[in-house]
């Protein structure tokens, strides 16, 4: 890496790095990136009307349609009608859906462990502390 490589450069090649590590350990559970990441967010959030699930997957509806039904056939969400609007469609994750986001997020842990296990305690706290800086809303 040359030492003058611009900052977002610098920061992007290493975030690929780490998230083409996450895909993997979805895809030893096989799930598809996106898969992985709607159960940890349906999970963490709960229930959600497909819509808004596209929204937080950051795709159009009928992907996150498609998210849902492979995850629906796995066992791993379910839906219901939405008490709010009968229309609407309700993505829940299951008690297999859990268990899998669990070990999903287990793998990201100890990925995440040996990622950052290169840094000392020193500079790991000094990355924590501006990455924290540097996630803060409205910078």
């Amino acid at each position: 890496m040359p030492p003058d490589e611009p900052l977002d450069a610098l920061l992007a090649r290493t975030f690929r790095l780490l998230r083409h590590t996450w895909a993997q350990h979805g895809a030893d559970l096989g799930l598809a990136p996106h898969q992985g990441r709607a159960l940890r967010i349906i999970g963490s959030d709960g229930p959600m009307r497909l819509s808004a699930l596209a929204e937080r997957l950051h795709v159009v509806p009928r992907s996150a349609t498609e998210v849902a039904d492979a995850l629906q056939e796995r066992g791993l969400v379910d839906r219901s009608p939405d008490p709010d609007d009968r229309r609407a469609t309700l993505v829940s994750i299951t008690a297999s859906g859990i268990e899998v986001a669990e070990q999903v997020a287990a793998a990201r842990r100890a990925q995440a462990e040996v990622f950052f296990g290169r840094l000392s305690d020193a500079d790991r706290a000094a990355l924590h502390r501006i990455l924290s800086t540097l996630g803060e809303p409205g910078h």
